[in-house]
């Protein structure tokens, strides 16, 4: 099998990353969360998890021939041509996850206009980009942080509103552009701006194992893989299939997922006591710890989901403090410490 058409490694095959892994799936039961950052070491499986993911989500119904993947079961949401169609038939297609290439100009991310064409003959023509191809799934950006800012703040406008407006001499084009924006890389070649950093939903780190028996495995069911695609593929089907449908369930859940003043009131206290800025903590906190919830199956959001993403949701939203070089993590951890108890 070629490595082009070779099938993604299984999610549930991925040793270790546990925060990585729980972000993620967090993200695919709730994409409105605001996307992930992953940073970390080279080499630790971040791009692999993804597609993984991706993978491992159902396949997507699409409107036909759609350039954008409308969703035909979600009128509100389609784009104009699908909206003005009379009737359009439909098809299943893999939840797709596109690159985002570092050299990418603003054309190939947004899409591009024939302005000739449209002056003279008054045809919109439009090139879609890779903001078109990610609608509904996943859009990778590796070495998020040697991005262009410019393109970054873009793209974190668009995830926001879930719409992309293209906008040249007059003429104006705008088609749904709902995706997972993860973005992975090295803190060593650079960081993110905190303005950019606070628009990521949930923020979590990557590094590489170092103990001996965690590395040895890694190792096996990666060489495994490489061996034998097929058969280690088929080797995870059932904890595939069994995670693929905890995902459905959580996600047919999470709308019915109760929240008590009470867990509001511990995040506020958290992220107050932690000093973040603004309420997009307490907001991503709260909606990260009832995804979680309903993964596991629950109808009721608990202070124990709450300290299970804490890290995850507020390591990027705490403010510098010069007289306390203390990591974020361990900052969180102390702070739910106190407030909460061992």
């Amino acid at each position: 099998m070629s490595a082009a058409r070779r099938a993604p490694f299984p999610f549930t095959a991925i040793v270790g990353q546990e925060e990585m892994k729980r972000a993620l799936l967090i993200a695919a039961v709730d994409p409105t969360i605001g996307g992930v950052l992953v940073f970390g070491d080279r080499g630790t499986g971040k791009s692999t998890a993804v597609r993984a993911l991706a993978a491992l989500l159902p396949p997507m119904k699409v409107v036909q021939g759609c350039a954008y993947g409308c969703d035909p079961t979600a009128p509100a949401g389609l784009c104009p041509t699908c909206a003005g169609a009379a009737s359009f038939r439909t098809e299943t297609v893999p939840v797709p996850v596109v690159d985002l290439p570092l050299g990418a100009t603003e054309d190939r991310v947004v899409g591009a206009l024939d302005i000739e064409r449209a002056l003279g003959e008054g045809v919109k023509a439009f090139e879609p980009g890779l903001l078109a191809r990610a609608h509904r799934g996943f859009l990778y950006i590796d070495e998020v942080n040697l991005l262009e800012d410019h393109l970054v703040d873009l793209l974190l406008d668009v995830a926001a509103s879930g719409e992309n407006v293209v906008e040249r001499e007059g003429i104006s084009i705008r088609h749904p552009a709902r995706f997972v924006l993860v973005g992975s890389g090295n803190p060593e070649e650079g960081e993110l701006r905190p303005q950019l950093l606070d628009r990521f939903g949930l923020s979590v780190e990557v590094r590489t194992p170092d103990d001996l028996p965690t590395r040895i495995e890694v190792v096996k069911r990666r060489d495994a893989y490489e061996r034998d695609t097929q058969g280690f593929v088929a080797s995870w089907s059932k904890a595939e299939a069994k995670l693929r449908r905890q995902i459905v369930a959580a996600r047919a859940r999470l709308a019915d997922v109760a929240v008590g003043d009470s867990v509001l009131e511990n995040a506020a206290r958290l992220c107050m006591a932690l000093g973040t800025d603004g309420l997009r903590g307490e907001l991503t906190l709260v909606r990260a710890a009832r995804a979680l919830a309903a993964l596991a199956g629950e109808t009721e959001l608990a202070v124990v989901h709450v300290r299970a993403v804490a890290a995850s949701a507020l390591r990027h939203r705490l403010r510098r403090n010069p007289l306390d070089e203390t990591a974020s993590t361990t900052r969180i951890e102390r702070a739910l410490g106190e407030l909460f108890g061992p």
